[in-house]
């Protein structure tokens, strides 16, 4: 495919300080592209550069296959930026700003000019704010009038009515609030679909997972890093941005309720620090560098330390999974099949002692507990390897596993699956029916509940949240981790040890109403859609 944007070795100095080193990058119709950049300096000079307002010092870009020539104006080439600081005509009203160069209205002069019509560009500038789910007194309020976010939503309203190829969007977070970020989400899908494609610059690494097929790592002018979204993971991004060494498939340092980003944010301050007090230790005596790279070295050999016990969990879990799948299919390919022959043969012998009544009714007796263990080596091959999850996938799994464990316990449980759900790789799909399993096990042993509502939805196309709730009694407060743990309760231990491994985040509460509320949620590759 012929690449709509294509830069081959660019490198700009701002100052002292070189902003791109040597930048070489190319973005196809219809690709969401995510920019990471730690010191923010490099990716604000290749925004520029592709807007038109920064020429660079060496190299070349181009758009549909024509190199750009600086300065040139961006918006007439189907480039268009929404900046972290909205850039409105404060003098201006919202119509008027939103619509602005592109006005509606009657042509005049041969298209050269345009009448505006007021009243159509009012209806389509409410219609559009609707849409973004913003509501202004008025559209008469002169933009400097508005607050930073309202700012924002207009610009973004002021991109919804411009033709564009190729739509920069630089760190929007830092004046939306949650709701509005993740409308911004929906609308750089949108764009996607029709075939504009993005460049997306936030400090949210969830954000740029959610939408982003590539994610680029710029550090001190270098791009460092292009990676695949779907084969890449958070710590490997982090890793690049901050310049770590780790290995190529990074595992989570902290356990359970510490998340990912917290970890990282503990490293990166770190690594500042460190920085700051090798520059502050360059003019002072040789005992303080050695106890400097004492502590370097065992910050390394604990996260060393760390990683392989991950490892050997992973190891583990995986192990016993297969063990299980191993037993199972052993049981019900030889026990259950040994019993239901001998099931038979005990019909044979009851047809032939049809005169003898006490020997039948000891053969109906033996057949009946012969057939109650045959249900009972199902239920047990079932809880060490899900028949249906081989087959017919995850969400066929778990409507088997609530609709067996309901009828044991006598708790309804009410389980709903997202309208998309589909096939996810095996690992990730035996993970997710642990979770399940173990949080039913947890209500049945200690909730005194009477109903569970369990719910896996996609907050986006590679985050799944698993909710599982329950009207029984909670935790007692406060409770964490450890506690439970020395309580001998296990079972929330092993859920955060899974979702750890995956990378997910665990979070748990006890809920106003009664009961526990129980959230996982787990990045994972873009799903195959299937029909349950």
């Amino acid at each position: 495919m012929t690449p709509l944007l294509e830069i081959n070795r660019i490198s700009k100095k701002m100052g002292n300080l070189t902003a791109l080193r040597r930048v070489s990058l190319t973005v196809a119709p219809q690709e969401v592209v995510g920019v990471a950049d730690r010191g923010e300096v490099g990716k604000m000079a290749l925004f520029r550069i592709l807007g038109g307002a920064l020429a660079p010092d060496k190299g070349e870009v181009a758009l549909n296959g024509r190199w750009l020539q600086w300065p040139f104006h961006a918006q007439p080439l189907g480039i268009n930026m929404l900046y972290p600081e909205p850039a409105l005509v404060d003098g201006l009203d919202v119509t008027s700003n939103i619509f602005l160069g592109n006005e509606l209205g009657w042509p005049i002069l041969d298209n050269w000019l345009r009448v505006p019509n007021q009243r159509r560009m009012d209806e389509e500038a409410q219609k559009l704010l609707a849409s973004l789910d913003v509501r202004l007194p008025s559209l008469r309020l002169k933009a400097a009038n508005l607050s930073n976010e309202q700012r924002q939503l207009v610009a973004i309203a002021q991109l919804l009515v411009r033709p564009s190829k190729l739509i920069m969007v630089d760190n929007p977070g830092r004046v939306l609030s949650h709701p509005y970020q993740e409308k911004l989400l929906g609308l750089i899908r949108e764009w996607q679909q029709r075939e504009t494609a993005v460049l997306f610059s936030s400090n949210n690494l969830d954000h740029l997972f959610a939408v982003a097929d590539r994610i680029i790592v710029l550090r001190q002018g270098n791009l460092v890093a292009n990676l695949r979204t779907d084969e890449t993971s958070r710590e490997e991004v982090v890793a690049a941005l901050v310049g770590t060494d780790d290995r190529q498939q990074h595992t989570p340092v902290l356990w359970a309720l510490d998340s990912y980003y917290r970890a990282r944010k503990q490293a990166e301050t770190l690594q500042h620090n460190q920085m700051l007090l090798q520059r502050d230790l360059a003019a002072q005596d040789s005992l303080n560098r050695q106890l400097l790279n004492q502590l370097s070295d065992q910050v390394k050999a604990l996260d060393s330390a760390n990683n392989a016990l991950q490892d050997a969990q992973r190891r583990l879990l995986t192990e016993r999974e297969e063990e299980r799948k191993y037993l199972a299919r052993e049981l019900h390919d030889q026990i259950m099949q040994d019993l239901l022959s001998l099931n038979y043969q005990l019909e044979e012998i009851e047809d032939k002692a049809a005169q003898s009544l006490e020997i039948i009714d000891d053969v109906v007796d033996i057949r009946s507990s012969i057939r109650e263990l045959v249900e009972e080596l199902r239920r047990v091959c079932g809880n060490l390897r899900p028949p249906t999850i081989d087959s017919l996938g995850l969400g066929a799994a778990l409507q088997s596993l609530t609709r067996n464990w309901s009828e044991r316990t006598g708790i309804v449980v009410d389980l709903t699956l997202d309208a998309n759900f589909g096939r996810l790789p095996e690992p990730i799909e035996l993970s997710i029916f642990r979770i399940v399993q173990e949080g039913l096990n947890n209500i049945w042993k200690h909730a005194n509940a009477t109903q569970v509502q369990i719910s896996l939805t996609h907050t986006s196309p590679r985050l799944l949240l698993i909710s599982i709730a329950d009207n029984g009694t909670g935790l007692t407060e406060p409770s964490d981790l450890a506690s439970l743990s020395n309580a001998g309760h296990y079972g929330l231990l092993g859920i955060s040890e899974r979702v750890a491994l995956m990378g997910g985040r665990l979070n748990f509460h006890n809920q106003r109403s009664s009961g526990l509320l129980l959230q996982v949620e787990i990045p994972h590759p873009r799903f195959e859609k299937r029909p349950l």
